[in-house]
């Protein structure tokens, strides 16, 4: 092996991810070494060290594991999974604020300094291409067909729309975390009528949006220079209710509308991302969203599509591309 090859692949995510397994599996058959790590872990089993202005890099050091080191000067990508965030819930809530802050900007500052490395994706990139509303536009600009949506926090204008619609649905603009009597409610995309709207929602924007005739929902992954697009076939407004009655398809795109994706992903500067779009009767596609930091391993075990191995090709590129 060259030393080229020799250089690590950061994988940063939660402990149990079997989405990371698969690509750190397909890593592993290419002998390529693997430095995999959970912020949360930070202390014990997690220890950064790293040196600004005393070395030709501008950021040298190193993360270690129980297990594994590695080079901050020789990272040759981050596979930015699923990491978790320390909460030191042992500590006072002063004092765990004060640790939190500390980690996320000391360990996650330093790792976001890095430019040698590849990164899938950057974190401030996910960060900032998280935002539905600007999903909406962008999408708009690169000519997808956007549905009528409404982002407000006024009842009566969303009664208004909602009525002008005839068919509506409300969706999260984010999705968080939520119980409400000790059930967890998940973020689902669901019908919404006029009457429903009360003056509560004047406490939060929501997102209100015309419901799509569709026969079909599409999953399209991009990786690198890789595309896997899936028609899934359900009969449900929000395929992600139950997976059980799914059925998958590989779909050809037309050329512009990969190209349009490609476009998408080029201006949030991201290398990978997970897009919903429906289809209609006429087999036209509308635009739903983008989630950069999408799961797709289940596609992978339903289909056998190489979804892990592209990962793995990219992440092996690392700054050549």
């Amino acid at each position: 092996m060259t030393a080229t090859e020799k250089r690590p692949v950061l994988v940063a995510t939660e402990a149990d991810d079997i989405t990371a397994d698969m690509v750190i599996t397909e890593l592993n058959r290419r002998d390529a070494p693997v430095v995999r790590f959970n912020p949360a872990d930070i202390g014990t089993d997690l220890t950064v060290s790293a040196r600004f202005g005393t070395c030709p890099a501008p950021v040298a050091g190193q993360v270690r594991t129980p297990s594994r080191t590695a080079d901050l000067t020789r990272v040759r990508s981050v596979y930015w999974r699923r990491p978790e965030w320390p909460t030191f819930s042992h500590l006072s809530p002063d004092d765990s604020r004060f640790a939190a802050a500390q980690v996320r900007y000391g360990l996650g500052g330093t790792l976001y300094a890095l430019d040698g490395p590849l990164w899938v994706n950057h974190p401030m990139r996910v960060a900032a291409a998280d935002y539905k509303p600007a999903q909406l536009a962008l999408a708009q600009k690169l000519g997808f067909t956007v549905p009528p949506t409404l982002v407000t926090n006024d009842p009566d204008e969303a009664r208004e729309f909602v009525r002008a619609q005839g068919d509506a649905i409300f969706k999260t603009l984010r999705w968080t975390p939520y119980t409400r009597n000790g059930v967890p409610v998940t973020g689902w995309a669901d019908p919404v009528t006029a009457d429903e709207i009360d003056d509560s929602i004047r406490v939060a924007p929501h997102l209100f949006q015309a419901r799509v005739d569709k026969v079909a929902d599409l999953r399209v992954l991009i990786v690198g220079r890789h595309t896997f697009a899936l028609r899934i076939e359900s009969g449900l407004l929000d395929w992600r209710k139950d997976y059980s009655v799914l059925t998958y398809t590989v779909e050809h795109l037309p050329a512009r509308v990969e190209k349009a994706l490609r476009a998408y992903l080029d201006r949030l500067e991201l290398v990978s991302g997970s897009f919903d779009l429906a289809v209609d009767r006429a087999g036209d596609y509308w635009w739903l969203e983008l989630n950069p930091n999408g799961q797709w391993g289940w596609l992978e075990t339903e289909t056998g599509l190489p979804m892990s191995a592209a990962f793995a090709d990219l992440l092996m590129q690392g700054d050549s591309q």
